[in-house]
């Protein structure tokens, strides 16, 4: 059996999506050049990689491609998530500036021991801890000792 080149891919993940896609469709193809253009990226951009198929199957297998390239497999592209109400998005929202506001978002993503200090969101978090507390203390004063005029 004779196997003839179908199409070529600049991208691995492409040409293995595509002989998945021919294989469900009870196609024989074979993804060659995998294996170097893994080891080495670049060689992917430089030689391609080639979707083998049996000579008899390469009309079938090239038709198939040609219909999914305009779309003819595609479904309609449905979210199954609700929309999100407005109290949700408040509540996200709300729970970001939180995070945001007591040092959620301090630093980088490096390892605690290679990271410098934030001193800015420290300095955030200092600040609102001390307006929190005033605030408690301005209504608590308010509610508990109204003021008599």
């Amino acid at each position: 059996m004779a196997l003839v080149e179908i199409a070529r891919f600049t991208d691995v993940y492409e040409a293995d999506l595509a002989a998945a896609f021919l294989a469900s469709h009870d196609v024989e193809v074979s993804v060659t050049e995998r294996f170097q253009t893994t080891v080495d990226p670049l060689m992917q951009r430089a030689l391609g990689i080639r979707l083998m198929a049996p000579a008899s199957q390469a009309a079938m297998a090239r038709d198939l491609l040609a219909r999914a390239r305009s779309g003819e497999f595609a479904e309609a592209d449905e979210d199954d998530l609700p929309d999100a109400t407005p109290l949700a998005r408040g509540v996200g929202g709300a729970l970001a500036v939180a995070a945001w506001a007591t040092g959620g978002f301090w630093g980088s993503s490096l390892p605690r021991r290679l990271r410098p200090l934030a001193w800015q969101g420290m300095l955030l978090s200092a600040l609102l801890v001390v307006a929190v507390m005033l605030a408690v203390f301005l209504i608590g004063k308010v509610l508990l000792d109204p003021p008599r005029g």
